[in-house]
C-alpha cells in the first residue's frame, strides 16, 4: 500500500510518501511546502493545496493520513492549523484517497512507543523504520512520514483483527 502522510502547518506543511505492507516501510518521497507568513492566509492555503495536489498526482497514494489538531496555547495558531487540515483533507478527498486521522500522541506512540516523544526521537525512529542512512533533515517531512507509518501500521493491524474474527 502507498500512503501519503501530511503534517499540517500554515508556514511549513510536510508530506511524506511510503510504500508499506504494514510491517516494513520504504521511503518514496518526502518534502515540505513552504509559504510566506507575509502572504494572506487564503494565498497560503491555495499554495498548500496546489503542493498537495501535485504530490498526490506524482505519487498516486492508495491512502492518506493527516495529523489532528493539537491543543495550541495560541488560539490563532490552532485556527490556522485547522484551516490547513481542511485543505489537506479536501485535497485527499478530491483525489478519491481514503483518509486516516491521528492525534499527535497516536503518531508518536505508534512510531516511538511513547506518546510524548520529542521531535528528535521521532526523526530517529523514522530513519530506523525506513532503513535510511541519515535522518530526514526537515522535522516537518519527518513528522509527515511518521503519520504515514502510523497509518500503515494501524491499517495492517485492523485488517488482521478483521481476519481473525
Amino acid at each position: 500500500m502507498r500512503v501519503l502522510g501530511i503534517d499540517c502547518g500554515s508556514e511549513r506543511t510536510g508530506f511524506g510518501v511510503i510504500e508499506s505492507d504494514g510491517r516494513t516501510h520504504r521511503l518514496i518521497a518526502a518534502d515540505v511546502i513552504v509559504t510566506s507568513p507575509r502572504k494572506p492566509l487564503g494565498e497560503r492555503l491555495r499554495a498548500i493545496a496546489e503542493g498537495l495536489r501535485t504530490a498526490i498526482a506524482a505519487h498516486q497514494p492508495d491512502e492518506g493520513a493527516v495529523e489532528g489538531v493539537f491543543h495550541a496555547v495560541n488560539t490563532q495558531t490552532a485556527i490556522k492549523l485547522a484551516h490547513v487540515r481542511g485543505v489537506a483533507l479536501l485535497s485527499l478527498a478530491e483525489a478519491g484517497v481514503d483518509i486516516g486521522e491521528y492525534s499527535p500522541m497516536e503518531v508518536k506512540t505508534s512510531v516511538v512507543g511513547y506518546g510524548r516523544a520529542e521531535k528528535e526521537q521521532v526523526q530517529l525512529m523514522v530513519r530506523t523504520l525506513l532503513g535510511l542512512p541519515a535522518v530526514i533533515r526537515s522535522k516537518d517531512a519527518s513528522d509527515a512520514l511518521a503519520v504515514a507509518i502510523c497509518h500503515a501500521t494501524r491499517t495492517n493491524f485492523a485488517a488482521k483483527l478483521r481476519v481473525a474474527r
